[in-house]
């Protein structure tokens, strides 16, 4: 059996690494601080070390000087989690036999890979298209969760829920979980129930302080017919899944404020550690073999298969980076400056996506959103929305649209987001 030192100050990291990693038939000792993970590496002799860079009671370069120094384990690979170094101190690791530097927070599927190829094993790990994003606001946890279920993230997503917990000083916090876009055949049922008991397990106990938004009927109604879970809200309206998590009444004054204000914002832990893990789906520090691996188990393959999009905004400005965005892609972008001019052409296009601003002049994006809905076209539409508008976006989503984007918008976000809505249907 094979031997994996993980040396990392973090308990909850720790242990999750080491559960993890034994499921793969690998023997782990921890190691929980630089002293500590020095004793370990002398008496154990592993075969491969997992460290963090920021160690106390010896620091990672004392500890791989005396590694460089034992020659029982100088040619054991090294793995360093971090959160960004400088250039200099990454030149000064490298004659350390440290192969790979991944950054923090962590991406499990870069580790795992890494680990793979070190030790000359292959990690089978599940391969269902997936974005999980967690984040606190206040005393609510919103989980977000796009394309389908993966076992993968949603064991993450137990340790995620705890880290975060312990950074925001919240003990059973009320839960959104929303679940847009979503594949979920019937052989991906059980994984269901998986999520829903981490979150009762490690979240909230109590169903009634946990919510779902969801337009997918099955899970709808698997969970309402759960002896298990039964007593959870399920809702198919983003403003009355609000409303129960937040127990705030239509006719409340300031009611839409709230709702943005806890929606949008993310607030700040209440200590100085920092999260660890990365559950979202991000290319943007990847190398391109890294990107290209992580796209394929994410659906972003999707921008090498040729489709057309729609772009209804009066913006410019927005038009050009839009234009940009899909400029690298197989995707032919084309422009509306208003409502009008779309719905007049939209017979003679198979569009595969529509980006819809709302605020235009001569037809704006509501009354094109109530022309699509009348005429049962079922285009998916992300629309544009500013994050003092809100309430607006609240409107949109009555009318069935896939997502939203706030402005400014961002190249990496607009990409993510057209992969998550889109992904499925390719």
């Amino acid at each position: 059996m094979k031997k994996i030192l993980v040396i990392e100050e973090s308990p909850l990291f720790r242990n999750y690494l080491t559960k993890k990693l034994s499921s793969y038939g690998f023997e782990v000792i921890q190691g929980s601080n630089g002293l500590d993970g020095s004793v370990k590496m002398r008496n154990a002799m592993p075969d491969l070390i997992i460290m963090d860079y920021y160690l106390s009671r010896k620091s990672s370069i004392e500890l791989l000087e005396e590694k460089h120094k034992n020659r029982n384990v100088a040619d054991v690979p090294v793995l360093m989690v971090t959160t960004k170094i400088d250039r200099q101190k990454v030149v000064e690791l490298a004659k350390y036999n440290v192969k790979k530097i991944i950054s923090k927070p962590l991406k499990m599927e870069q580790l795992l890979k890494a680990i793979s190829a070190l030790m000359g094993v292959e990690l089978k790990i599940d391969s269902t298209p997936c974005v999980i994003e967690a984040h606190f606001n206040e005393n609510i946890l919103f989980i977000e969760i796009a394309q389908g279920l993966n076992t993968e993230k949603i064991e993450q997503l137990q340790y995620k829920i705890n880290e975060l917990l312990e950074l925001y000083d919240v003990r059973k916090p009320r839960v959104l979980l929303m679940m847009s876009s979503l594949e979920f055949p019937r052989e991906h049922h059980w994984k269901l129930h998986a999520l829903l008991e981490i979150i009762t397990n490690h979240a909230q106990p109590n169903a009634k302080f946990i919510k779902i938004l969801t337009s997918n009927k099955a899970v709808t109604e698997l969970v309402e017919k759960s002896e298990d879970f039964g007593g959870i809200g399920v809702y198919d309206n983003l403003e009355k899944a609000m409303d129960s998590v937040l127990g705030l009444k239509a006719d409340s004054i300031a009611h839409d404020e709230v709702v943005r204000e806890r929606l949008l914002k993310t607030s700040a832990p209440s200590t100085e550690k920092e999260e660890t893990i990365q559950l979202r789906f991000d290319s943007s520090e990847l190398s391109p073999e890294e990107r290209k691996a992580e796209s394929e188990s994410h659906g972003a393959m999707l921008f090498n298969r040729e489709a057309e999009v729609a772009i209804v905004d009066d913006d410019v400005v927005i038009q050009e980076l839009l234009r940009t965005v899909f400029a690298e892609t197989k995707w032919k972008v084309t422009v509306y400056e208003n409502g009008k001019e779309f719905v007049e052409d939209r017979e003679h296009h198979d569009f595969s996506l529509a980006f819809l601003d709302l605020m235009m002049p001569e037809m704006n994006g509501f009354q094109v959103l109530e022309h699509l809905k009348k005429s049962g076209d079922e285009l998916p539409v992300i629309v544009f929305s500013a994050l003092s508008k809100k309430e607006t976006v609240l409107k949109a989503v009555s009318y069935g649209i896939k997502s939203y984007l706030t402005k400014p918008l961002k190249p990496a976000a607009i990409l993510r987001k057209t992969a998550e809505v889109m992904a499925p249907s390719f």
